[in-house]
């Protein structure tokens, strides 16, 4: 089980993590927890009606790490489009993003809020390390927030494709960037593992 999610009888997963994998994977956590920030109604706990009826932005967000996190809902794959097709994309964008970011953005603070709270529980055994147990509903949360952490990272490391993901395992030793490349790929591996426990 080292370093693999395992499924568990009657679902869930389950994986070994040792000391410094538990606390990569918190700390990454809570990096996402803070540049997604806080939701909108807790800068107002005294009105409980204010996140209901809060609108989210209506522009993408400036951070790279953010845009790939909450993409335009419409944009075309193919290219750029002409003038008057773009403009009508920017406009359904915003008004879906208006309507959805929030929302989207709670999402992800849960997701990241259930992975700091299950790496918090764990019972460390004797050699170090523990075994992380979770339930279906917690695999998925945990889905989530790997999905969410591997984008923010390829997101800064500039990945857009499959091409620049072979050129990752090229990096020499010396490159800046390879401990960022190692968590993507280890975290690449969990979520691939985390996938098959999941799968009927």
């Amino acid at each position: 089980m080292p370093g693999t999610f395992e499924p568990l009888p009657g679902g869930g997963a389950a994986v070994a993590l040792d000391d410094v994998e538990i606390s990569i994977i918190r700390s990454l956590a809570v990096q996402l927890l803070e540049l997604i920030g806080p939701g909108p109604g807790e800068d107002a706990p005294d009105d409980p009606l204010a996140e209901l009826f809060a609108e989210g932005p209506s522009e993408p967000p400036s951070d790279p790490v953010l845009r790939r996190l909450f993409p335009d809902a419409y944009s075309d794959p193919e290219g750029t489009p002409e003038a008057k097709e773009a403009e009508e994309q920017r406009a359904y964008s915003s008004e879906f993003r208006r309507y959805t970011e929030n929302d989207l953005r709670a999402g992800k603070r849960d997701n990241a809020l259930a992975m700091i709270r299950s790496l918090d529980a764990l019972s460390p055994v004797d050699d170090g390390g523990a075994v992380l147990k979770l339930s279906a509903e917690e695999s998925r949360q945990w889905l989530g927030s790997l999905n969410d952490l591997r984008l923010a990272i390829g997101s800064r490391l500039e990945i857009t494709d499959e091409e620049d993901t072979d050129l990752l395992y090229r990096l020499p030793d010396e490159d800046p960037r390879k401990p960022m490349v190692m968590a993507y790929l280890w975290l690449g591996g969990l979520q691939e593992t985390l996938v098959s426990t999941l799968m009927p």
